[in-house]
């Protein structure tokens, strides 16, 4: 089926697709809570005819589409399925109907595009070999890719190569980006607590160990790892995203524990290393200026995603066929984001493609993790159209 062909076949689906979209993005869950959400994808894709695997990595569910031409490859398309814990703020008929929890990442668009690649593909099965439909949980912080991972992903659905998709406020609807090589970052967090003896603020400050002072020499030294400990064609970033010291009832008292967190983002694992030592030493050190303890702890969420060479290649060639030379950036910037993705990337070859979200009805441009965002339902087409190319591409 051409692209022409293509197209019109998903826009007979696109109505129930739409809806689909939005009943998700009405009922949002969070990483490791997907369980209506997964149990709505198992039943899609069973109504399909196609072998349906529910609880892989817990809430993850798998489809196995075999095509009607003999051929023993296998490829993996992979969308996630959780929501963040925020409160949205569009107003929109299906906003999230739960408090405090919103799909404002667009997995909602993920998973529905992911569908409706499966039920264009099962109507006509042209391609030699087997596609598996690989919905994950959890891809925001509570490690959904590595569950499925432990729990036997690839060797109970061997692929040649995996791949995922991600919207991307900002481009133009059809448009798509990527780039070989490293294109998101390793995502972690950092937490440090500072004990001392707190004391009175008004009557004897000279004898306490003063954590506010302790926290503002932190916070200014930690630029100073962005700005002279990392090299210059590196890039690395760190934030303070938490403070948290004291109470409000009583501002005359100096706190004794005074706790500070935030995000490190690196490319690199040399990268990665000097931030965990750097963090631990200026953390030490600033506690020692005021005779106060530091006690650091560090985590990576994520580890670097790297796009690999071939499969690069041939995303860039599905997206060509479908969005023209002029409609596709096969050299975007790498982004400071991270994606557990990037664990699936580590063990079988595959990449990551940006698709555009466009902007909001009102011309703004709402981003990621933002109360305004939506996904905007006019990329569900492309997304679907990306996946089907690509399937019959690497499968044909």
């Amino acid at each position: 089926m051409d692209t022409a062909g293509t197209l019109a076949r998903i826009e007979r689906h696109l109505p129930e697709l739409t809806a689909l979209r939005r009943d998700i993005h009405a009922h949002p869950e969070l990483g490791m809570e997907e369980e209506r959400t997964a149990a709505l994808v198992a039943h899609e894709l069973r109504a399909l005819g196609i072998e349906t695997t529910e609880g892989v990595g817990r809430f993850g569910v798998v489809g196995t589409l075999k095509g009607k031409r003999p051929g023993q490859g296998a490829i993996g398309l992979r969308a996630d399925m959780d929501a963040l814990a925020m409160t949205e703020r569009t107003g929109l008929p299906h906003a999230s109907t739960v408090p405090g929890r919103m799909h404002a990442c667009g997995h909602d668009g993920h998973t529905t595009m992911l569908l409706g690649a499966a039920r264009v593909l099962a109507e006509d099965p042209d391609f030699a070999g087997t596609v598996h439909f690989i919905f994950q949980p959890a891809e925001e912080g509570r490690g959904g890719a590595k569950a499925m991972l432990d729990d036997g992903l690839f060797e109970r659905f061997p692929c040649d190569a995996v791949y995922g998709m991600h919207n991307m406020p900002g481009i133009p609807i059809g448009r798509f980006s990527l780039r070989k090589g490293p294109l998101m970052a390793a995502s972690g967090r950092w937490i440090v607590t500072f004990r001392g003896s707190g004391g009175h603020g008004g009557n004897s400050p000279h004898l306490a160990n003063d954590l506010a002072l302790v926290q503002a020499i932190f916070v200014q030294a930690l630029q100073g790892i962005v700005s002279r400990d990392v090299p210059a064609l590196e890039s690395v970033v760190i934030s303070v995203g938490h403070i948290a010291a004291g109470t409000r009832e009583a501002l005359n008292v100096m706190p004794s524990e005074l706790l500070i967190g935030g995000t490190m983002r690196a490319f690199t694992r040399p990268m990665q290393d000097l931030l965990e030592r750097r963090i631990r030493e200026l953390a030490d050190l600033a506690a020692a200026t005021q005779g106060a303890k530091a006690e650091t702890t560090l985590f990576w969420g994520t580890v670097p995603l790297i796009n690999h060479e071939r499969e690069t290649e041939a995303m860039v060639a599905a997206a060509t066929a479908l969005a023209g030379t002029a409609g596709v950036d096969a050299a975007v910037p790498p982004v400071t984001g991270g994606e557990d993705f990037a664990f699936m990337l580590e063990a079988k070859p595959g990449g990551l493609i940006f698709i555009g979200n466009g902007s909001a009805p009102d011309g703004n441009v709402h981003a990621l993790h933002t109360p305004l965002y939506d996904f905007n339902d006019a990329a569900l087409p492309c997304g679907v159209a990306f996946w089907v190319g690509l399937v019959r591409q690497e499968l044909g």
